[in-house]
């Protein structure tokens, strides 16, 4: 079977793809730039295509027809969304729009990933059917972009997930359990968010959500998400105790401490009885994921 994925640069996207390529599956991977991705040319193939621009995504679609398309390419960073919301615009919606124009005519299935931020953070533990409010120009791109994957003339599924980390496996992007531990090693002071409430992801159970919805034709809205409900302060004290480092360096502060352009929802985190039910989907907690992200990056 030969699977798209958009966003194969990204952590999702490296960790998807090389499951993927490990299943034997035929992946065209798209991105922006030349392809960070640290697997053999051979395994893949890689098209740099900026998926705001209708006709690179045409040319792909065209020349592969891929029959699965997993949609994971968007502009995330909260603040530089809500500072350049054209430009967001363009990327989270209208690009989704020209993935999912070809793939109608090219595909027969579409896989969209989205996120918490489509919710207003006012009650958290969110089910997939739960009313949308978003509170800044990500999460409201976003919500846009399901409601164009939902009436698409194709079978499809979304999924949503909240505050994905991992190691990635080629880059510099880092995440908080590494923030942690940079800065905590090096004796540096940190400020860490309280009043944040998530069901932090880590990016292998996500990877594993996914092909659940691919391996069993999953169709609609799913929430893939971890099983812990965490604060950012949370995830920091658990990352300290986990690699023996000064907790007294870390202060626990509330949002309104920083001075942010996107608005943040308070309170999202995501009910998961549903892909546990329908798909058997089974996250490690929190705990378990450190000790895997340890093994990885010694194991390296």
């Amino acid at each position: 079977m030969k699977v798209l994925v958009t966003g194969a640069n990204g952590l999702l996207g490296q960790h998807l793809i090389e499951r993927l390529i490990n299943e034997q599956y035929a992946v065209i991977a798209i991105g922006r730039g030349p392809a960070r991705l640290p697997f053999p040319e051979t395994a893949y193939k890689y098209y740099d295509v900026d998926i705001s621009v209708e006709l690179s995504v045409h040319n792909v679609f065209s020349i592969e027809s891929p029959e699965v398309v997993i949609h994971a390419a968007a502009m995330t960073q909260v603040d530089d969304c809500e500072l350049n919301q054209e430009l967001c615009e363009r990327i989270n919606v209208q690009g989704t729009s020209h993935v999912i124009i070809n793939a109608e005519q090219y595909s027969r299935k579409l896989i969209y990933i989205s996120t918490d931020f489509v919710f207003d953070g006012e009650k958290g533990d969110y089910a997939e059917e739960d009313d949308m409010g978003p509170v800044n120009w990500y999460g409201f791109t976003k919500m846009q972009a399901e409601s164009i994957v939902e009436t698409c003339d194709m079978p499809w599924a979304i999924v949503r997930t909240c505050l994905v980390y991992g190691n990635v496996l080629t880059g510099t992007r880092t995440n908080i359990i590494n923030w942690v531990k940079e800065n905590l090693s090096a004796g540096k002071p940190i400020k860490v968010v309280s009043d944040q409430v998530r069901t932090p992801t880590y990016v292998m159970d996500l990877v594993n959500g996914i092909m659940l919805i691919l391996l069993q034709n999953g169709e609609g809205t799913f929430h893939i998400a971890g099983k812990d409900v965490l604060t950012p302060y949370d995830m920091a004290m658990k990352s300290a105790a986990f690699f023996k480092l000064d907790p007294a360096l870390m202060t626990k502060v509330d949002a309104s401490t920083f001075s942010q352009p996107g608005r943040r929802p308070l309170k999202t985190g995501f009910n998961i009885s549903k892909a546990k039910t329908e798909l058997g989907y089974t996250p490690v907690s929190f705990d378990e994921a450190l000790v895997l992200m340890n093994e990885e990056r010694v194991g390296k």
